[in-house]
């Protein structure tokens, strides 16, 4: 592995400052005979992808190759770290490439029976069960466990949640007493309090939050991905759901209300992280229109980059540019402390210690 030697300011501490890459991680110390790869502009630590799903396409899974490339998609824009939050196929092979994003994953989504999106959940015929499947994904997973917390009831023709109050508690409290922490995918109201109650660590879409809950993820230290740019898919979903004009109300008035809930969530000192919740009908590499999304309902630029960066690298369990820390950088000849979108042209991208773009 070449010795690198790298030059600017570096964020979020906004030094100017030589560092120096040998055996995958940074150095502050000079490190002889390497070679500059980059010198006069602003380092960034590698982006994050707080919810992508890589082995989800617009079909559902997709093969491993594939994955592959949804993973090198997010790469070359930038992404260095993804939370994969859930998908059916098993990326675990990934992990052996080190030219590819490290993936955080969550495993397979929890759910029932024609409750979410077919072929992506393990679906559970007896909701009683959910501790039982969420011990099993804790253990599978990468430290993440992914439940659905509600879906339109086509019984009710509107959202609803999926799981009881007492159950979500039993669950989560098996998820963390193996170390792992737990989200959900949440549009609606209603199912909010009882994941809050039971303690869950992170909160997907929340475009159904109020005052309340707001309040109390505030107070509980309660993450949220809001995922702003899939939140744009709602008037579509609410013009197919002809059959269900409760349901079809219920997500128009959120998509509404969706960028005023967020910014109230980030006035009241919610943590908040940037998610793009690619695959699907999200298209991969994406993430920099979220960073800018959360600049327009409130976030400062800064605040956005943390949250897509160096904040967001810390909440996951890795490092920013520490001395001893992995070598995973973003490299731009623009402050994207003045402008994110100098975000879209990387013009070096080092990835475990070595250039890959």
């Amino acid at each position: 592995m070449t010795a690198l030697h790298l030059r600017g300011v570096v964020l979020p501490d906004g030094e100017h400052r030589d560092l120096w890459v040998r055996d995958g991680v940074i150095s502050h110390e000079p490190v002889p005979g390497a070679s500059t790869v980059f010198d006069g502009g602003y380092l960034l630590p590698g982006l994050v992808d707080a919810h992508c799903h890589v082995g989800v396409g617009p079909q559902g899974p997709v093969e491993l190759d594939e994955a592959v490339t949804q993973a090198e998609t997010d790469r070359d824009a930038g992404t260095l770290l993804i939370r994969d939050c859930g998908a059916p196929v098993d990326t675990r092979p990934l992990r052996d490439r080190a030219d590819l994003p490290r993936i955080v994953r969550a495993g397979r989504h929890l759910a029932r029976p024609k409750r979410y999106i077919p072929g992506l959940a393990d679906q559970l015929e007896d909701p009683t069960r959910l501790p039982e499947a969420v011990a099993a994904q804790a253990d599978y997973g990468d430290g993440w466990v992914k439940l659905v917390g509600d879906w339109i009831d086509r019984s009710v023709g509107d959202l609803a949640p999926l799981w009881s109050d007492d159950v979500l508690a039993e669950a989560i409290a098996a998820a963390h007493e193996r170390g792992a922490r737990v989200t959900a995918h949440v549009f609606g109201e209603d199912a909010l309090p009882g994941l809050l109650a039971a303690g869950i660590d992170c909160v997907e879409h929340g475009t159904g939050l109020t005052d309340d809950t707001i309040d109390l993820m505030a107070r509980q230290g309660t993450a949220l991905v809001p995922t702003l740019i899939n939140i744009e898919n709602f008037p579509s979903f609410a013009a197919a759901a002809t059959k269900y004009p409760r349901y079809a109300a219920h997500m128009t008035e959120l998509y509404r209300a969706g960028d005023r809930t967020v910014s109230r969530a980030v006035e009241a000192g919610v943590p908040v992280y940037a998610g793009t919740d690619a695959g699907g009908g999200i298209e991969h590499g994406r993430l920099v229109d979220e960073i800018l999304a959360l600049t327009r309902v409130g976030m400062s630029a800064e605040q956005a980059l943390g949250a897509g960066s160096w904040s967001a690298r810390e909440w996951l369990g890795w490092s920013g540019p520490e001395h001893g820390a992995v070598a995973d950088l973003v490299c731009y000849d623009s402050d994207p402390r003045k402008d994110p979108a100098a975000l879209r042209h990387p013009r070096r991208i080092v990835l475990d210690g070595d250039v890959v773009a």
